[in-house]
């Protein structure tokens, strides 16, 4: 329906993608952002975007083809943020195809098998969370956002979960479902999930393409500009 939780809180979606592609551009002038960080981030934008869009869609006027724009842009985001998490863990640069690749696979699966494409997501979205995690674990200067924006997600994810109406625990009744109890009627658990996913977009978009270990390790080979390498000819001041 037009006017449900479902679809309004899906324009923080939008608004997140919006934001993170106004401030794309600044990615790049950090220290340790690596090339194509302010094209990385603002992809990121964009999928944000088309995720609110899609959801708009699905929980809108929901026609028959909604998965085909619901679930690619869902699974882009998933899939560019393990890319550039395995990217910085071993010590490439990312490659757009890493990310685009299942997106577009995604596209098709949707429109064919609407079923295996929401399997796709949850796979993509475990690997996501799992490159995540241990990028978080090997770059400490990251390990706050990182960190935050799985909490956030996490916590979403929790509330949706416990407010489907197909869980046990939903019960019967006015009142019965979790989040109508909590949250009040009309049931608020998958909207919450909107925002608060849109919120872990804002939360994780400026670690997209930043590679201190790399910064690091130049600064010890003496190759980074500005360090305590010796000039040439010369010895250390």
């Amino acid at each position: 329906m037009a006017g449900s939780p479902d679809v309004w809180s899906s324009l923080a979606f939008v608004v997140a993608g919006a934001w993170i592609v106004a401030t794309a551009r600044a990615g790049g002038a950090e220290p340790d952002a690596e090339p194509g960080t302010v094209r990385a981030r603002a992809c990121l934008g964009v999928l944000a975007v088309l995720v609110g869009v899609g959801s708009v869609v699905q929980h809108g006027p929901a026609p028959s083809w909604n998965p085909v724009v619901h679930d690619p842009p869902l699974l882009g985001t998933y899939a560019l943020i393990a890319a550039d998490a395995v990217a910085d863990l071993t010590g490439r640069r990312m490659r757009a195809w890493w990310w685009l690749a299942p997106t577009a696979a995604d596209v098709v699966l949707a429109a064919v098998w609407p079923v295996a494409s929401v399997v796709a997501q949850g796979t993509t979205a475990a690997v996501a969370v799992v490159a995540v995690l241990l990028r978080a674990r090997a770059r400490p200067a990251l390990r706050p956002r990182l960190l935050g924006a799985l909490v956030v997600l996490g916590v979403g994810s929790v509330v949706a979960e416990l407010s489907r109406p197909d869980r046990p625990w939903s019960g019967t009744g006015p009142g019965a479902r979790l989040d109508e109890a909590v949250l009040g009627s009309p049931p608020l658990g998958h909207a919450a999930w909107h925002v608060l996913a849109a919120v872990a977009i804002v939360v994780v978009a400026p670690t997209v393409g930043r590679r201190p270990g790399r910064r690091d390790a130049r600064r010890l080979s003496g190759r980074d500009a500005g360090t305590d390498a010796p000039p040439a000819g010369g010895r250390p001041a």
